[in-house]
């Protein structure tokens, strides 16, 4: 099998979720071309996306501005899987921060700088739901969901940090800063649009 993923690369971790899918595409004998996206016209060929950390202000305002939201609103629509990570599940969420323009394709409001700043950045071993062993999750800045209407996957000292909605998977940690492929294949490669 040989899937197209498209990693949004407006901003953020976009080489390292690139490396992140190409090991979980030798982890689990799959062909994975990896295209970045900058501009319209890519998602729509793409099987899979990525929408990574980095600044959900400038993510959101580059996602509307380049004409690529619609597009990720119909590969949600289509039932292809999304990951969106940190930054990216604030966009793909809901929220009442003013300067973030989200998409809502999670039913999860979505809480900026949950754990704190910089300095308060951490790393822990998750238990995920779907997964059978924890996970090595690196919490940078990192958001946190304070109203999921999904599936929550894992939390945090009772905050959820991990949540499924029919395609999408959004960590508010950063699964592509690991050396472990287990998160890419569980929020898409075992999606059932994906999976033969």
């Amino acid at each position: 099998m040989s899937l197209v993923a498209g990693v949004l690369a407006v901003q953020g971790n976009v080489s390292e979720h690139a490396q992140a899918l190409a090991r979980a595409g030798a982890a689990y004998d799959t062909g994975i071309e990896v295209r970045e996206v900058r501009s319209s016209g890519v998602v729509p060929d793409c099987d899979l996306l990525c929408m990574p950390g980095g600044e959900s202000t400038t993510i959101s305002r580059l996602v509307h501005g380049e004409g690529i939201a619609p597009e990720i609103r119909e590969h949600v629509e289509r039932g292809k899987p999304l990951l969106a990570t940190c930054a990216g599940l604030i966009v793909a969420g809901r929220g009442s921060d003013d300067r973030v323009e989200t998409l809502g394709l999670l039913d999860a409001e979505v809480e900026r700088n949950a754990f704190g700043r910089q300095v308060d950045s951490f790393e822990t071993n998750l238990d995920v739901a779907g997964l059978d062993e924890p996970f090595p999750a690196v919490f940078i800045r990192a958001p946190a969901v304070v109203d999921a209407g999904c599936e929550v996957l894992a939390t945090v000292d009772d905050r959820s940090v991990a949540v499924r909605q029919g395609p999408i998977v959004g960590t508010a940690f950063h699964p592509e800063l690991t050396d472990d492929p287990r998160l890419h294949r569980l929020a898409l490669l075992e999606s059932p649009s994906v999976t033969p």
